[in-house]
């Protein structure tokens, strides 16, 4: 029969791996997020200059780049419709894309480690934190 002692230092063991693996879990969450998002924009700038060799001679045609109606996609629906012409633009934006949803989606998944490590308090307070930033999402617009 166990102790009240070997009880208390067995759930202190069990606490202590919960904790372990979700920093295991956010860990490897991040670093293949930003792995990927990395992956992605090289990929696509390698094609964007493949495809448009005059990007590096002529900073007229660079320039598109940066002005508000130019070569990038600007909405979800132009991004889709490009990646599917293999638009190494369209890619890079994709990978941009991955690297803002990283955070959030960090975040998501802490709601998840917190109730699994039975954390009241910070669930409640990382699920308005998602939320909020959900709602930047929803309520932001680019002039």
């Amino acid at each position: 029969m166990r102790t009240h002692q070997q009880l208390e230092l067995a759930s202190e063991v069990e606490a202590e791996e919960r904790v372990r693996r979700v920093e295991l879990l956010i860990s490897n969450l991040l670093r293949v997020g930003v792995t990927l998002s990395l992956t992605l924009i090289v990929i696509g700038t390698v094609i964007s200059f493949v495809r448009h060799p005059e990007y590096l001679s002529n900073g007229t045609s660079f320039r598109r780049f940066i002005e508000p109606n130019g070569a990038v996609p600007h909405t979800l629906r132009q991004v889709a419709a490009a990646v599917r012409t293999f638009s190494g633009q369209s890619i890079v934006m994709v990978g941009i894309l991955f690297l803002i949803a990283t955070p959030v989606i960090r975040v998501g998944v802490s709601i998840f480690t917190f109730i699994y490590q039975r954390d009241r308090l910070y669930t409640a307070i990382t699920t308005i934190v998602f939320c909020l930033l959900l709602l930047s999402f929803v309520l932001g617009k680019v002039e």
